[in-house]
């Protein structure tokens, strides 16, 4: 892989290399997987089904741990790490690669983000306890993890949450909805982001699937990304154990303002698309010689190329320079690398249709699969093309009122 340029001057950028030893061997790893998982995936398309074989999989490979500390039996990796493997696992299963999103964020969430937070030594003690019992319960039991936030009630969907926990006994009572809750028939535990009344610091918490009063409603028949389950999920005073509030009260809040870069995991999985869109093509055009042949497809070949090179690089470099605390040109990349990809993903899939021919449309066709994949990842909360082009045309503008990156 090549490495990503040196920033322009006056950028202000802090770059560090991203693709070292360990994040290539966990790419690797999951690169190990990728053709059982694009065997399947259109079954799972036709079926609107859970990739459940997919899933089990991963675990006997190590990847449900992929972004916990090795001494705490995971694998180690790192944000940087995570977006290469979930690169790598969109170009094989976009579906598969955007529920371990979920799952993953939620490590990261608890692990490297909150390690970058300022909090005092009662919350150190009570983040470690509580994130241990979280990565032992993965680690040791396979549990999948999701992470339905969109409750449709805000335009970002980083705010105004109208989920509610009232303390009880034991723990919390916790009353919401919450919409596109991706895992939904398979997730062990849904973390959720909700207010105790009188409070206004956002909260973390896990609602077991089976907990009295969770229940998953509603009908999953999309457009794409069929496979990833993502129901409505309705809590009636759905019963929380004090121990499953993973991080301490107004960590989130901290974490979604620090480190806003957790809200663009979902556009690895669409850069992992174009990639894959990119292999068919070439394989299409390679299997006929007339085909590779004729300038208009060359051309067409061409754009997409340029389309992707452009997504990927300014993903790498985003990658190259996230942490705590960003610039505010750092956010601003930031937004721009997910409209990039969430564009280009379906800018791509279109320019294959037309270079691969009607065949191409026909089902089941990966290219029409990967068509209706990519049109799905504009809209995709929290950071939506919407979201980010609203902010994008107020950065710089006004200086006096900086907009939380969040």
């Amino acid at each position: 892989m090549p490495r990503p340029g040196e920033p322009p001057l006056g950028s202000q950028a802090v770059t560090a290399p991203i693709y070292t030893p360990q994040r290539l061997e966990l790419v690797e790893r999951m690169a190990a997987l990728g053709p059982g998982f694009a065997a399947r995936a259109e079954a799972h398309d036709r079926d609107a089904a859970f990739p459940t074989q997919n899933w089990v999989e991963l675990r006997e490979a190590g990847l449900l741990g992929l972004c916990i500390p090795v001494a705490d039996g995971g694998l180690g990796g790192d944000f940087v790490a995570y977006a290469l493997v979930a690169e790598e696992l969109g170009r094989h299963c976009a579906t598969t690669a955007l529920t371990f999103n979920m799952h993953t964020a939620t490590t990261l969430l608890v692990g490297q983000i909150a390690d970058d937070l300022d909090l005092d030594a009662a919350e150190r003690t009570l983040l470690a306890e509580r994130r241990a019992e979280l990565r032992r319960g993965i680690v040791r039991d396979g549990a999948i993890h999701s992470q339905p936030f969109s409750e449709g009630a805000a335009a970002g969907a980083t705010a105004g949450y109208s989920t509610r926990a009232v303390p009880a006994v034991g723990g919390y009572r916790v009353t919401g909805r919450k919409i596109f809750a991706s895992l939904s028939g398979a997730a062990h535990i849904h973390n959720v982001v909700c207010l105790v009344p009188g409070d206004d610091r956002i909260r973390f918490m896990g609602v077991p699937a089976d907990a009295p009063g969770a229940t998953i409603e509603g009908r999953w028949d999309p457009l794409g990304m069929r496979g990833t389950d993502s129901r409505t999920l309705v809590l009636d005073e759905a019963a929380v154990p004090e121990g499953n509030e993973w991080l301490p009260p107004g960590a989130f809040d901290q974490a979604a303002i620090r480190w806003p870069y957790f809200y663009m995991t979902l556009s690895f999985a669409y850069l992992g698309l174009m990639r894959g869109v990119l292999d068919a093509t070439a394989a299409y055009l390679r299997d006929g010689g007339a085909r590779r042949d004729h300038p208009i497809k060359q051309q067409g070949w061409a754009q997409m190329n340029l389309t992707y090179d452009r997504a990927q690089a300014l993903t790498h470099r985003v990658l190259a320079e996230c942490g705590v605390d960003p610039s505010p040109d750092q956010v601003r990349r930031a937004w721009s690398s997910v409209v990039t990809v969430m564009e280009g993903a379906p800018a791509v899939a279109s320019l294959a249709l037309r270079v691969c021919g009607g065949r191409s449309m026909l089902r089941p066709s990966y290219l029409e699969q990967a068509y209706r994949d990519a049109r799905c990842g504009a809209a995709m909360l929290p950071w939506s093309v919407e979201v980010c082009l609203e902010r994008l045309g107020r950065t710089g503008l006004y200086p006096d009122q900086d907009e939380a990156p969040a």
